[in-house]
């Protein structure tokens, strides 16, 4: 049996999880797969297939070209990147893993502070010898705004409330009262962005969601408030973003997720102002590997066994 794991950018999901006990030939990818074609070539023969997220997406025709392929496992609960009813009309078994809850609003908290202080830029700036040349913002006593008061939302929510920051939050379904027993006022989408100091986004990307955060609302928001975006890229309308930032609009963005990953390299938010910038790391910790690995072998085995779990759709 042939397994191949993709996506292994760091080139490390060797060392997260006993692949041995596999018996099998195991063959890591550290690169990005460029196009359908070179997805065939890479996969050719290979009967079992680990996709790191959504990092490489396997649609219907992608599929149709992977006849050996008989197992597809994703690191996660869900991968909208994956045809799933197409996978299973080919007779492909689509598993997936657990992972934690902690390492995106952890990395979102880190974002929120490199923006408003600048940490990014400071650091630069000592190390070609500058000293002081930013005055940063401040948490404790301003307003928070958590788009989306999911799992995720909520732990970012009780960040916020222990620096001493006024909560709120906006959710297309979110009822009063269970934001007010997670200590948060819920307000109206208008009031969150012309009113929050700090807008995160932690929304479930789908028809009705994409491009939430347009134009019109980053028109809405503060000429010292900051947005990020730790959930999904089409939540926010990129050009509209840049086009605030480049004019000063808003003090700043930090992003971890992109349209096109990897972020090509003459792309304009790599030149684009006041923005913090991460490659997608929102889920990429030690514990989260350990689990995302450890599991995939998990599913492998079971799979193997003929009695497949954790298995999608």
């Amino acid at each position: 049996m042939r397994i191949v794991v993709l996506d292994d950018y760091q080139q490390v999901a060797a060392d997260f999880a006993d692949w041995s006990r596999l018996d099998s030939e195991v063959e890591f990818v550290h690169r990005p797969i460029v196009d359908d074609d070179d997805l065939v070539k890479v996969l050719t023969g290979a009967e079992v297939v680990v996709a790191m997220r959504e990092r490489t997406a396997f649609t219907a025709g992608r599929l149709a070209r992977l006849p050996d392929l008989r197992l597809l496992v994703t690191t996660g609960r869900v991968n909208a990147s994956i045809d799933v009813e197409a996978a299973h009309t080919q007779g492909i078994v689509v598993c997936g893993t657990e992972s934690t809850t902690s390492a995106t609003p952890e990395l979102t908290w880190g974002l929120i502070l490199s923006v408003l202080r600048r940490i990014p830029a400071e650091d630069a700036s000592v190390r070609s010898g500058g000293w002081q040349t930013s005055v940063g913002g401040d948490l404790d006593g301003h307003r928070l705004g958590v788009v989306g008061l999911g799992r995720l939302g909520t732990k970012v929510a009780r960040v916020g409330a222990a620096f001493g920051m006024d909560v709120v939050a906006w959710s297309q379904n979110l009822e009063a009262e269970r934001a007010a027993a997670l200590g948060v006022r819920a307000v109206s989408r208008e009031e969150l962005f012309s009113t929050a100091d700090v807008v995160t986004i932690h929304y479930k990307l789908s028809a009705r969601s994409r491009a939430l955060v347009s134009a019109a609302e980053l028109g809405l928001m503060k000429p010292d408030s900051i947005l990020v975006n730790t959930s999904r890229a089409g939540l926010v309308d990129t050009d509209a973003l840049i086009a605030a930032l480049e004019a000063g609009r808003i003090r700043g963005a930090g992003l971890d997720v992109h349209d096109l990953e990897p972020l090509p390299v003459g792309h304009r938010l790599r030149s684009t102002p006041c923005a913090v910038l991460t490659p997608h790391l929102g889920y990429v910790t030690e514990d989260t590997y350990r689990i995302f690995f450890t599991q995939a072998v998990e599913d492998i085995e079971a799979w193997a066994a003929g009695e497949p779990i954790r298995v999608l759709g």
